[in-house]
């Protein structure tokens, strides 16, 4: 018997394969990646992406913006970058003598943040309200940010001399942390055959043409929300976040905003791929990038070669899984 879904997706499906389409113009291989960072379009998230230089993150990242057709913002975190060089700043006007707010580069739909760890506590604590809260203030005046809204962060996990560990309490706002690796022998090769073609990358970049609309966009996460979540998936997203709060080699365990995290992202994925329920399968899958930035290793977990994943991956095998 075949199965029928309960929402109609087929829009949902097309668009994506549309952005996938104009994506592979330019970017070989990181199929996961990107279907992660769609996951995170669709779920209305953040993303941090962390892997060593030259695995494509900004390129990605730029590709991926220029698929929908929306505003698009980058900022290069630097250690001398202040707060108003991101948010924006009042500037006198001589002709009406009143201060006007010019508004920084985060006013985008889709802002791209380099090496995001590259600049102190205090141009980091700039992204706090517009991460969480899609606004920001300046001077007592609230501005808010037009939607879509999202930060694509990037930042190296290898190199550490004039870089700043980002605060627990910005990580926790990233929907997922995704790490890029590096590309197969395969699609190396092909890469090397596209440079070997003489095709200037700016050149492709600037071929990828829009999708989607902001419009279609957010009617498009309208119906992630009517995806269809069993009680006991969610007794299941409860039980696995909340057993990194009790774990012995874990300092500090997810917070319930992990738990919302796993849960619009479980919709999204599944969505994505076609179903209008989550399983199981799902929330096994997401954990890792939901949860991984999310948790701290005791410092003996940590000398003993451990890794967050390493914690999900046992928290997974001991917690029973929903029939």
């Amino acid at each position: 018997m075949e199965f029928t879904n309960r929402i109609e997706l087929s829009d949902l499906q097309e668009a994506v394969n549309k952005i996938k389409t104009e994506i592979g113009q330019v970017i070989i291989g990181q199929h996961l990646t990107i279907e992660y960072i769609l996951t995170a379009l669709l779920a209305d998230g953040h993303i941090l992406l962390e892997g060593v230089p030259g695995v494509a993150k900004t390129l990605m990242a730029k590709v991926i913006a220029r698929t929908i057709d929306v505003a698009f913002g980058r900022i290069q975190f630097t250690p001398d970058l202040m707060p108003t060089d991101v948010l924006g700043t009042s500037v006198y006007n001589t002709k009406n003598t009143e201060f006007e707010f010019k508004k920084g580069p985060v006013f985008a739909n889709i802002v791209l943040v380099d090496e995001i760890n590259r600049a102190p506590a205090k141009t980091q604590s700039a992204l706090f309200e517009v991460m969480e809260e899609r606004q920001v203030t300046v001077d007592g005046t609230t501005y808010p940010m037009s939607e879509p809204f999202l930060i694509l962060a990037t930042q190296n996990p290898v190199e550490h001399e004039g870089t700043y560990r980002l605060p627990e309490a910005q990580l926790d706002r990233f929907l997922f942390k995704l790490s890029v690796g590096y590309p197969s022998a395969a699609e190396e090769t092909e890469i090397l055959k596209g440079h070997n073609d003489r095709r200037r990358l700016s050149d492709a970049v600037n071929e990828v043409k829009p999708a989607i609309s902001a419009d279609q966009l957010n009617s498009l996460r309208e119906k992630i929300l009517s995806v269809h979540v069993e009680e006991k998936l969610l007794e299941y997203i409860v039980s696995v976040v909340g057993a990194t709060r009790s774990h012995p080699a874990l300092f500090l365990g997810a917070s319930p905003r992990a738990s919302v995290a796993l849960l619009n992202s479980c919709k999204a994925l599944a969505a994505l791929r076609g179903r209008d329920f989550i399983t199981p399968d799902d929330v096994q899958e997401l954990a890792f990038p939901v949860l991984r930035h999310r948790i701290i290793l005791t410092p003996e977990r940590e000398m003993e070669g451990s890794t967050p994943d390493d914690l999900i991956r046992l928290i997974l095998e001991k917690t029973e899984v929903p029939r």
